[in-house]
């Protein structure tokens, strides 16, 4: 009885009407999971569909069958996380999968602060005798030319860089103190116009860093206006995060409204107790002149001790002339005593002093060089100057001459309430700062800061989940499209058909960070799935290794005949 039921109804079903064609086939559909779609609106549960490289079709239902399907049913779907600033450019050049970041959700490494070209002759042998742990061979000598070697190479995650004004400064004059001539400062300018036709997404800054700090704001002006011109923006770790950090920002916002150019302020702080007060006032000035027009936003990351190296404990002009020559001085009795003395100026007017921010108690070593201080890695400068019968001055200025390197740091120099009242701000974005490693092999020979595992888990697990300073929706919304749109990046940060496929699977109820300072080598948890341009960088909380990121290359990259500063010009809309 039941077969003759079967066959009535099979003889009743309408007809296909002549012409349809069976339901789509995709390469991968994600079923029934919670999409936030990157705008920062009202998720919905549903489907994506991936064929190829690009985002085939977002609803509540997708017909027809992926070759893989995946259920996500309680799981969060995203757009993959931007990192808008990392520091893989070595890393990645040992180990393509950035383990640390991809565990996270991070499917765009935007490299900053400096960068890996153009690089002179003395640049790029320094480059590699000042070689850590991780070690490569220096094949390129532009900012193009590195980015295709990482193009070669089996990389996870995309990867987009800027070029550095610092590192335009010492190809051009070398990392000593002085000032360009006009035919100098031609030069850096046709340097940032080549670096950004070769892909660089703008110009970016570390002015408290040596030889960078050695800038005056009309030579950034005029390599700001390059990147301008070509389509790009203006990124800096400004001159003062601390006591003079309403300078820092003012001389920023100056820069973006003088050249007509975006600006972006890295990791956003208030360093050191006495400036804790300050968080008002800079974000009332930032928010003073995007009323006015000028496109200024920042980026973060989630906590309250930045990391960097003694460079940044001690004054600029014992640094000058690169690291030889600062460790030559140092060796010198005399020198010895005026650097002692400048770093127990507790606020020196003409440069910043994060020892004196943090104290030698708040300094945590990180990295090393030389074996035989590796195991001074976890201990307080405060600790290791007991240990040696020293002064924290003096112990500093020793580790960097026995290491020969600035030496890896952690200082605690930020407010919690701070950081959470930063992270609440609408244009806040989010970097780690932090190369991109794995817990294991080469990279366990020296510590990380423990956002370099668990910046983005700990914003989606601790911000929004345990304290809620952000839903859900808006948090995915600064880590996504936000970003996206600050670099003039039109394809990528939303869950959109046509768009590229890089998407995250995430669990919002177990997304957490487990790095800490004693153990930071351990990665977040709650990813499960992580696709690069449609291909798995991570399946079931795994790595693939599959070679599946890219590199992103600015609006004046030049392929070919085509592209160029003057047509990224002709399409430039931020004004």
């Amino acid at each position: 009885m039941k077969r003759l039921v079967s066959l009535a109804a099979l003889l009743l079903a309408p007809l296909p009407l002549a012409g349809a064609t069976s339901p789509p086939r995709y390469d991968v559909v994600i079923r029934g999971g919670t999409i936030y779609d990157g705008s920062g609106g009202v998720p919905f549960v549903g489907d994506v569909a991936i064929a190829g490289d690009r985002i085939a079709l977002v609803a509540a239902h997708v017909a027809g069958r992926g070759a893989t399907e995946l259920d996500a049913r309680g799981k969060a779907v995203s757009p993959g996380f931007v990192n808008m600033l990392a520091h893989p450019e070595e890393s990645l050049l040992v180990d393509g999968r950035a383990l640390s970041d991809l565990a996270q959700g991070v499917t765009l490494e935007v490299m900053g602060e400096f960068s890996m070209g153009p690089l002179s002759p003395a640049m790029r042998r320094d480059m590699v005798k000042e070689q850590g742990d991780v070690r490569y061979p220096v094949t390129w000598t532009t900012l193009g030319g590195y980015l295709d070697v990482l193009s070669r190479r089996a990389i996870a995650p995309n990867v987009a860089s800027f070029v550095g004004a610092g590192t335009v400064r010492e190809a051009v004059l070398g990392a000593d103190d002085v000032q360009p001539t006009p035919a100098q400062l031609e030069r850096m300018r046709g340097l940032v116009r080549a670096a950004m036709e070769q892909g660089a997404l703008g110009l970016t800054d570390m002015l408290i860093y040596t030889p960078a700090t050695f800038a005056k704001t009309p030579e950034l002006i005029a390599l700001a206006e390059v990147s301008a011109a070509c389509g790009g923006i203006y990124t800096v770790h400004m001159r003062s995060e601390g006591d003079r950090l309403d300078e820092g920002v003012a001389e920023t916002i100056a820069i973006a409204e003088a050249s007509r150019v975006p600006a972006e302020i890295y990791h956003f702080k208030q360093a050191g107790r006495d400036n804790w007060g300050k968080i008002d006032r800079v974000i009332a000035a930032i928010e003073a002149a995007r009323a006015r027009g000028v496109r200024v936003s920042a980026n973060m990351y989630t906590y309250t001790a930045g990391a960097t190296g003694l460079d940044a404990a001690m004054p600029p002009w014992v640094q000058a002339g690169g690291l030889d020559a600062w460790i030559a001085r140092l060796k010198d009795p005399t020198t010895r005593a005026k650097v002692a003395a400048a770093m127990r100026d507790p606020h020196p007017r003409d440069w910043e002093n994060l020892l004196a921010g943090a104290g030698a108690e708040g300094t945590l070593l990180l990295g090393f060089k030389n074996p035989k201080l590796k195991p001074l890695a976890g201990k307080t400068l405060a600790a290791v100057a007991r240990e040696r019968g020293r002064s924290p001055e003096e112990t500093a200025m020793d580790l960097v001459v026995e290491d020969g390197s600035r030496v890896g740091i952690a200082y605690f120099l930020m407010s919690e309430d701070n950081v959470r009242k930063a992270i609440r701000q609408p244009w806040m974005s989010f970097g780690s700062d932090e190369a991109a490693p794995a817990p294991e092999g080469v990279f366990l020979r020296t510590r990380d800061h423990p956002r370099a595992y668990g910046n983005f888990a700990r914003l989606l697990g601790h911000y929004v989940r345990d304290t809620h300073d952000l839903t859900l929706a808006e948090a995915v919304r600064r880590l996504t499209s936000l970003p996206a749109d600050h670099l003039a990046i039109a394809d990528r940060g939303r869950l959109r058909a046509g768009l590229f496929a890089d998407v995250v699977v995430f669990d919002p109820a177990t997304i957490a960070d487990r790095a800490t300072y004693e153990q930071p080598a351990r990665l977040a948890t709650g990813v499960s799935t992580v696709l690069v341009n449609g291909r798995f960088a991570l399946r079931d909380g795994r790595p693939t290794g599959a070679h599946t990121g890219r590199v992103v290359r600015g609006r004046a990259y030049r392929s070919g005949a085509g592209g160029g500063c003057r047509a990224a010009a002709a399409d430039w809309r931020w004004y």
